[in-house]
């Protein structure tokens, strides 16, 4: 089989799943993304394994849950020994490189307990979730009087002081703020400027710089040639700040939005943990419709403009005759409640913050069959791991990656068999909810079940689960998880729980395959156990054990101790 030469991986910042013109927002225009996904097959159940960034990256890019590699929130090291999507691909042949953000977090005390200097090549590895890195940039520079949240370079904060923007952090006083009506600065962290168009040129806003670094990169490539590649494009926008330059500040106002997802029923008495999340500081200010108007408004602007940069790459890839052998993939991290829901934000289960779009263009002769096709079969962002390494060398290793290739529906045969539910985590234990809702750290987790039929939370810390069902009820509005009804699927759903629970996570050193492999053989290296007599057992296995006893062998030296 024709394998593509390279891989384009896309990943967007809290795009949600149905704000796509492909995937059905009647007012949001992406003819580029669109167009690619008519040469493509997209995926309408895609399901992270966390709705916050950090955790939900680490799933990606190690192909297994948020409780297998531990990163469970933003900020928590990914431990020094997980193997990432990038050491699978360059044990293959291919190269790993990131253009962009990954949140991740370096494991500084594991690497100096196994004296990995983070200047080594092995070290920078590890450092940085595997990749080799063209350009790193995580997006929020912010600060304020304890200092700044991310202590690192910024790369693009040195960009803008060389196109003349002066400022200790151009990031949020260009980029990522407005000016006011007395020319004072309208920061972007207040969603009241969020109309306002950003201070900068949109040449130099976020999006269009990373889109230069990435054909930066593969000019780079194209012009060295050699090893194939899997680049990790990973924008930062429509991540808020929502605060996006002229002329995209002002194309959308709230004709053009989706109507809010929300029912008053759903605030009569809720569920303890939604009640929490609905009720902290951004659930309460996107009950304003003021806010959600300017603040969705944005959102939709940065995704016009996040298309228009499709456009330049994806002409640069066909200028350049590339895209005939790059796998493209576009997806996102998570969505964004804007509202829906009583919510802002992401963190919990409903569709508008777990689910996410893909779009995967093979250009090999095999997925002929299939472009512009879609597929609704229940898919996990950890899929894509297995994907990409299945891709470089038609195998996957799935004593480390928990998810399955996507390659056999791209190619028009899928498997006889897939998975019936899809699973999502989310670690609270470091957010204000855990205060407000009194829990332990080891008490402040959720895990969501979605089936085919129903989408299920359960809580720890002896909260009730949630469940909505999903046929009758696809916005998700109508909680039935105390429900006397629908106790035997809350069942049922802890049933599929605790199977994924058991799963074989941590045993990571041996492929599946050599498990079975090894059966029995320890007879034939001479290990014979529950042998009552030899003429039970193949003679073949007695040929070291059998024939005239040894009597000759060398004395001792010196005397034998008296003990």
């Amino acid at each position: 089989m024709a394998k593509a030469k390279n891989i384009l991986f896309i990943m967007f910042d809290q795009l949600r799943f149905d704000y796509l013109g492909c995937t059905g927002h009647p007012h949001l225009q992406t003819p580029h993304i669109d167009r690619l996904a008519e040469q493509s097959v997209r995926f309408s159940r895609c399901y992270v394994q966390s709705p916050v960034c950090g955790a939900s990256r680490m799933s990606f890019y190690t192909g297994r849950y948020v409780s297998s590699h531990g990163a469970a929130w933003n900020n928590i090291p990914l431990k020094v020994g997980e193997v990432t999507v990038g050491d699978h691909l360059r044990d293959r042949g291919m190269d790993a490189v990131l253009v962009g953000k990954t949140h991740m977090k370096v494991d500084a005390k594991g690497m100096a307990r196994l004296g990995l200097a983070p200047d080594s090549v092995i070290g920078a590895r590890v450092s940085e979730c595997g990749f080799d890195v063209f350009t790193r940039d995580d997006g929020l520079w912010a600060s304020g009087p304890d200092g700044k949240y991310d202590n690192r370079p910024s790369p693009y904060n040195d960009y803008l002081k060389e196109q003349g923007y002066d400022g200790d952090n151009p990031w949020h006083d260009y980029a990522n703020a407005g000016v006011d009506e007395d020319g004072n600065i309208a920061s972007g962290w207040l969603y009241k400027n969020a109309a306002r168009p950003a201070n900068i040129r949109e040449q130099d806003s976020e999006t269009p710089w990373l889109t230069r670094e990435a054909i930066r990169f593969m000019e780079s490539r194209k012009a060295a040639g050699g090893t194939p590649w899997m680049c990790h494009l990973s924008y930062i926008k429509p991540h808020w700040p929502y605060i996006v330059p002229a002329p995209y500040h002002d194309m959308y106002g709230p004709s053009d939005f989706l109507p809010v997802v929300r029912h008053e029923d759903e605030l009569n008495d809720p569920n303890p943990v939604y009640a929490a999340f609905a009720g902290n500081a951004i659930g309460q200010a996107f009950r304003r419709d003021d806010v959600r108007d300017a603040s969705l408004a944005a959102y939709m602007g940065l995704i016009k403009q996040i298309d228009d940069q499709m456009g330049v790459l994806f002409r640069y890839l066909e200028d350049t005759g590339q895209m005939d052998n790059t796998v493209i993939v576009i997806t996102s991290d998570h969505g964004d409640y804007m509202g829906d829901h009583w919510l802002g934000e992401k963190d919990l289960f409903h569709d508008a913050s777990v689910k996410v779009p893909l779009i995967i263009h093979d250009p090999s002769p095999e997925a002929d069959a299939t472009r512009g096709t879609v597929v609704d079969e229940l898919v996990e962002a950890i899929d894509l791991a297995a994907t990409f390494t299945d891709l470089a060398a038609g195998d996957v290793p799935d004593e480390m990656i928990e998810g399955r290739s996507l390659l056999p529906f791209l190619h028009g045969e899928p498997p006889a068999q897939w998975r019936d539910y899809a699973i999502s985590e989310y670690d609270y234990s470091m957010s204000g909810m855990a205060t407000a809702l009194d829990v332990s750290p080891d008490d402040a987790r959720l895990f969501m079940v979605t089936t085919r039929a129903w989408k299920f939370m359960h809580a720890e810390g002896g909260f009730p689960p949630m469940l909505f069902d999903l046929a009758r009820d696809p916005d998700e509005l109508n909680d039935l998880g105390r429900h006397p009804d629908y106790q035997a699927v809350v069942a049922e759903c802890y049933d599929r729980l605790f199977h994924w629970a058991r799963r074989p996570a941590q045993r990571t050193t041996l492929p599946k395959a050599e498990l079975v492999a090894r059966r029995g053989k320890s007879s034939r290296a001479g290990v014979l156990l529950g042998v009552a007599d030899d003429a039970e057992i193949n003679p073949e296995l007695m040929v070291k054990y059998s024939g005239p006893a040894r009597q000759i062998h060398t004395p001792p030296k010196g005397p034998l101790s008296s003990d």
